[in-house]
């Protein structure tokens, strides 16, 4: 019992919150947090041009693994013009034929590091959702892993 109750407090006083599927949301401005923005972050500037910064959905870690939904914008709030995008410039996307920039990543921790593994910006559907994922990442993703 005396375990428990220090994990317990260890978890509320590092600030996140605990969800019945075993994941938890870092708090904003915690370290842990600003390090999976920062993985993230030159994956958004290569596609969508820099800089940018994030507005959360959606951020769940467990252990080794983390996913993430974010809006990409441009700092202080600015919208992205999709036509002047590295994405429409250089790789032809239309934006037509996207769901705005939302973005949605699955990452890994390696070492003290975290590596973003797959990421998708303007997904029109649910990628993360298949056994490939579901086998490393179900932890954080449970609802499309039937866990």
């Amino acid at each position: 019992m005396r375990m428990l109750l220090t994990v317990l407090t260890l978890i509320l006083a590092s600030g996140a919150s605990v969800q019945a599927g075993g994941w938890y949301e870092p708090q904003r401005g915690s370290a842990l947090r600003r390090d999976l923005m920062d993985a993230l972050r030159p994956h958004a500037w290569w596609r969508l041009g820099g800089p940018v910064e994030f507005v959360v959905n959606e951020l769940r870690v467990s252990g080794d693994v983390a996913f993430a939904m974010v809006v990409p914008q441009r700092p202080g709030g600015g919208a992205i013009d999709p036509a002047t995008t590295p994405m429409a410039l250089r790789e032809g996307y239309d934006p037509e034929y996207m769901e705005g920039f939302n973005m949605e990543a699955l990452y890994v921790k390696s070492g003290n590091m975290w590596v973003v593994v797959d990421f998708a910006i303007g997904a029109t559907d649910v990628w993360w959702a298949d056994g490939f994922h579901c086998a490393d990442w179900a932890a954080v993703i449970p609802e499309v892993c039937g866990d």
